[in-house]
């Protein structure tokens, strides 16, 4: 009863979709170049890439638009993707070899277990969330990402004043988003008590965003600062 109870309750539900046959061979050519597969070891993030950088993640990376945008303009970061969207990691790792980029690895699995079991307490200078699984009927509401156990866990994660950027098209998801980190003691909104943020203009416009603005969804965005023990 009580595993049952303390359960975790993934945020994600795997589905492949229509997988191209270039997808595919990426998959199957790339994978051990991009890809890590962690056990319950912590991974040696200055192992992984071959050196010391910043280290920059983001969650829920689709088909790459935002992290191969980010990495090609700052070859000085590194870059860690969270995807467990196949097709879209496929299409991923096709460009990162197409364009010989060198500072980004992905990782295909739950971020909740990733977090917990495979990176560093304080080791991540910035945390990238856009546009996650709004979950939006109200009984599945419990599987939304932005909870404040997970909150709890990246405020860990994150150096002192490392940053945490969200994004989303889903109002209400927006507002739970606001509540959870008002509630939170170990972030300052950057913009301001209970504010959301100005889009970021370093923030590639993405195809998912795109499609959110032709159905007039409004893009709610929120930067975030992780407080150190003096703050």
């Amino acid at each position: 009863m009580d595993d049952q109870k303390h359960r975790h309750i993934r945020s994600f539900v795997r589905r492949e979709g229509r997988i191209t046959q270039a997808q595919k061979n990426a998959l199957q050519t790339l994978w051990d170049r991009y890809c890590i597969e962690p056990d319950k070891a912590q991974l040696n993030l200055d192992t992984v890439f071959g050196r010391h950088a910043p280290r920059h993640l983001e969650i829920g990376c689709g088909v790459g638009e935002t992290i191969l945008e980010l990495a090609r303009r700052h070859p000085e970061n590194d870059y860690l993707g969270l995807e467990v969207y196949r097709p879209g990691v496929g299409n991923l790792l096709s460009q990162l070899d197409k364009e010989g980029i060198e500072n980004v690895r992905m990782i295909c699995d739950d971020a909740v277990q990733v977090l917990g079991q495979n990176i560093a307490t304080q080791s991540l200078d910035a945390v990238y969330i856009y546009f996650p699984d709004p979950w939006p009927k109200k009984r599945h509401h419990k599987r939304r990402l932005i909870q404040t156990g997970f909150v709890d866990l990246l405020q860990t994660r994150l150096k002192r004043h490392g940053r945490l950027f969200i994004g989303t098209d889903w109002e209400d998801y927006a507002e739970h988003i606001r509540q959870v980190m008002t509630a939170q003691q170990g972030f300052t909104n950057l913009a301001g008590a209970d504010c959301y943020a100005p889009r970021p203009d370093w923030r590639p416009l993405t195809k998912y965003e795109r499609r959110a603005l032709r159905l007039e969804h409004v893009i709610r965005d929120f930067a975030f600062a992780r407080l150190g023990p003096s703050d």
